[in-house]
């Protein structure tokens, strides 16, 4: 099972000085996949929880590229109907020609409805749209010969029952997002049930999980929450389960935490430290 990291491309301590230092830190750990997120506009909704700077997801992953020999690259997610279907084909496929295939493109619907005010986005059409673009999407690399894709991966965030046949219609991968492992549990079964229903291949299961350790195992948790102990048991359960990779989000909401990454690099050297 490959391991990957969440990367905070956003807050008052981010500059390209830190995203180097996040980028080379995780690839010399020895993790597998290094994601941004990706908001546009920072409006009063978005800026809550992720305040400027906001560092562009395809712009800030082009340039670790280049301060990266290994690591797979990605997003988790890229909110599909910020932009022209054409415009993700392209970016994502140059991406991923440019890196040497390096590129998961992971996707979502979006949440911030100031943030689609501001780009002109209809919030409540955001799931049609992003089925309909990610089957343009699909479309455009069909023409190998132009994008030259390489077969960059889709892996779907999403936790409804429209986001769960939207994985299985247009997803490699199923990406939910911070949740516990028995809520992981009883949607990827009912996932492989729609997979049936739809007469489609399951899409691998790529959750991203918290990662927060703590001296004492707290009361209630989501996975990746816990004792070093709990933290490692969770990653062996979620391997037993069937995932193919499994994302580490050392972010907990305050956007001052930018400002001490080391904390986080601990983090992540404890558990690279149990796997090796």
């Amino acid at each position: 099972m490959r391991i990957g990291v969440n990367v905070p491309n956003f807050g008052p301590g981010t500059n390209p000085d830190v995203l180097r230092s996040w980028a080379q830190t995780v690839e010399g750990l020895g993790y597998d996949l290094l994601m941004v997120s990706d908001h546009v506009a920072i409006t009063s909704d978005v800026a809550k929880q992720y305040p400027a700077p906001f560092y562009e997801p395809f712009t800030t992953l082009a340039w670790l590229a280049g301060s990266t020999t290994r690591i797979g690259l990605g997003t988790t997610v890229l909110i599909v109907p910020y932009r022209h279907p054409l415009l993700v084909a392209r970016m994502a496929a140059n991406l991923n020609d440019l890196s040497g295939g390096r590129l998961v493109l992971g996707v979502g619907i979006g949440w911030a409805r100031q943030e689609f005010e501001a780009l002109g986005a209809v919030y409540e059409r955001r799931g049609k749209v992003t089925d309909e673009y990610l089957a343009a999407i699909r479309a455009a690399w069909a023409d190998e010969g132009d994008y030259r894709s390489g077969g960059v991966p889709i892996w779907v965030g999403g936790g409804s029952e429209a986001g769960l046949r939207r994985a299985v219609r247009y997803g490699e991968g199923w990406h939910p997002l911070r949740n516990t492992l028995p809520w992981l549990r009883e949607n990827w079964s009912r996932l492989k049930e729609i997979a049936a229903e739809e007469g489609r291949p399951v899409p691998a299961l790529t959750p991203r999980i918290l990662l927060r350790i703590t001296d004492a195992p707290p009361a209630e948790r989501r996975a990746g929450e816990g004792t070093i102990e709990q933290v490692m048991a969770d990653l062996e359960e979620l391997r037993l389960l069937g995932a193919e990779t499994v994302v580490l989000d050392p972010f907990h909401t305050d956007p001052d935490e930018t400002l001490r990454p080391e904390a986080a690099w601990e983090m992540l050297a404890a558990v690279a430290a149990r796997r090796a």
